[in-house]
């Protein structure tokens, strides 16, 4: 029996947007300065990967400012958290399999 990808998500391939999606999952919302630092990465690399996530509808983005200056918060969407739980799924069924 082949194994069922279709819960697979190769959005989720790069370690980065899985990291960030696995924050936002634990979170309600993070902001670009906080995801950097905890993710060791530069501010190019980060804003890129979020791009992605938010082209795919998987995040939203909130502006607003702090103190005079600006902050960018993310937080999942509900089409985010479903496709994040599905590869999820996807990852832990591969797993299973390889212990039949």
């Amino acid at each position: 029996m082949g194994l069922d990808f279709s819960l697979y998500d190769k959005v989720f391939e790069n370690r980065i947007r899985l990291q960030i999606m696995s924050v936002l999952m634990a979170n309600d919302s993070y902001d670009f300065t906080s995801l950097k630092e905890m993710l060791e990465v530069t501010d190019g690399n980060l804003a890129s990967n979020l791009k992605t996530l938010e082209k795919e509808g998987y995040i939203s983005i909130e502006k607003s400012f702090v103190d005079r200056k600006p902050n960018t918060r993310y937080k999942r969407t509900e089409k985010g958290a479903k496709a994040f739980e599905n590869h999820l799924t996807a990852l832990e069924n591969l797993i299973k399999q390889q212990y039949k």
